[in-house]
């Protein structure tokens, strides 16, 4: 124990106590990093075998037991959890990287400006929430996405490019069930149609509702990605949808729509627009 208290002592003697100081704050960030992933996936049942395993590894790499052989073992532990971890959550890991390689793959298809004036903007915004709720009372499904700022040049080519001026005609068509690019999204900058029928990634979240299906699955999806609106539109039940953050918000009514909308082309509308049902 007097070996052991000394070599705490000496680990905290002058610049070895800013040495000691860092390696325990970085240890500290990448445990927390570690925790936290694991909780946010639904797995925080492992975070006390991996604090075990950090402890032994700390605890029988000590110069003091002298076990050099169990050091050299346990060196690679960070390894082995990155490999288990990269097995656990193959679409988690997924989707970080497509996220890191969607910011490098930026390319002017959008400018974070609209090239439109205020009063082309509260008219995209009326042909969207009419579009949507004619859309709604048909029970035909629709996708439609709102991109204030850029978005990936590999997701606008997944689908069909149109830079088309926007309508609630030309929307209704383009979600028509015997239209070609029914099944797909619509990106929507300002007041005009960029591209339709685009392929989104899917949330791998496990707390939606199970009547949610892959259109609202693609709406959530995107929308952890990149900073970006989706109005979901319900083939079942008609039902109106917002995801924005990772969230959905669900029933909404015209106003509400409009107010939303409103906030994100940056109208100044009020801040009543949260619906009464959300999941995450």
């Amino acid at each position: 124990m007097q070996q052991i208290w000394q070599n705490i002592k000496d680990a905290f003697t002058g610049w070895q106590a800013l040495r000691t100081s860092v390696a325990i704050l970085l240890t500290a960030i990448l445990l927390y990093l570690l925790f936290a992933f694991i909780k946010k996936n639904n797995a925080s049942r492992l975070i006390k075998y991996i604090a075990l395993l950090a402890l032994c590894a700390v605890v029988l790499s000590s110069d003091t037991l002298g076990l050099p052989l169990i050091g050299k073992v346990l060196g690679y532990t960070v390894l082995i959890i990155a490999l288990v971890m990269a097995l656990l959550f193959p679409q988690e890991l997924r989707r970080g990287l497509w996220k890191i390689s969607s910011h490098r793959d930026m390319k002017a298809t959008y400018s974070t400006r609209y090239d439109c004036s205020d009063e082309e903007l509260h008219e995209a915004v009326d042909c969207i929430v009419r579009a949507a709720q004619n859309m709604a009372k048909k029970n035909v499904g629709a996708l439609i996405v709102i991109a204030p700022k850029d978005v990936p040049a590999h997701i606008l080519e997944s689908g069909t490019a149109l830079d088309s001026r926007l309508s609630c005609q030309l929307l209704e068509c383009l979600f028509n069930t015997k239209a070609p690019l029914h099944d797909g999204a619509v990106f929507i900058k300002g007041n005009r149609i960029m591209a339709a029928g685009c392929f989104l990634p899917l949330t791998e979240s496990n707390a939606l509702d199970k009547e949610l299906g892959t259109r609202h699955r693609a709406g959530i999806g995107i929308t952890e990605n990149l900073d970006v609106v989706t109005v979901i539109v319900s083939e079942e039940t008609g039902v109106i949808s917002v995801a924005r953050g990772g969230e959905i918000t669900r029933y909404y009514d015209a106003a509400m729509l409009t107010d939303t909308l409103s906030q994100v082309y940056g109208l100044k509308a009020s801040e009543d627009s949260l619906a009464p049902h959300r999941n995450k």
